[in-house]
């Protein structure tokens, strides 16, 4: 059985002051709390940023609703940087599992070694 990746979809949320856009909604279709709250948390870390919060409207439906308020930045700007440092957090965190994971076999290997020997 073939596993479909399913497509993140993001719609921006009309705004009840148009012109104002430091204040957005956004609706991440086909995620839940795992990206929703560590997004969350790398956008806060923003100093431009006064509020984030997500919420999830129901839990059969596949989306969050994102909001974020900013001191003077647009809102939209707020969440390319969120997403952007939330990416380098993962790839950093790969990385490191990564030669983690290839230094345990390395050690393994020597251990194997010394009990063959």
């Amino acid at each position: 059985m073939t596993q479909e990746k399913k497509k993140t979809l993001l719609e921006v949320v009309e705004s009840e002051i148009p012109e104002d856009e430091t204040c957005r909604t956004f609706i991440l279709h086909n995620e839940d709390h795992t990206l929703g709250n560590s997004l969350r948390y790398i956008t806060m870390k923003n100093p431009e940023v006064e509020f984030c919060g997500y919420s999830v409207p129901h839990p059969s439906e596949s989306k969050i609703n994102f909001r974020i308020q900013t001191k003077e930045v647009p809102a939209v700007e707020a969440l390319k940087q969120g997403l952007t440092d939330l990416g380098a957090v993962c790839e950093h965190v790969l990385t490191v599992f990564e030669r983690s994971v290839a230094l345990y076999k390395r050690q393994q290997h020597v251990s194997k070694m010394d009990v063959d020997t």
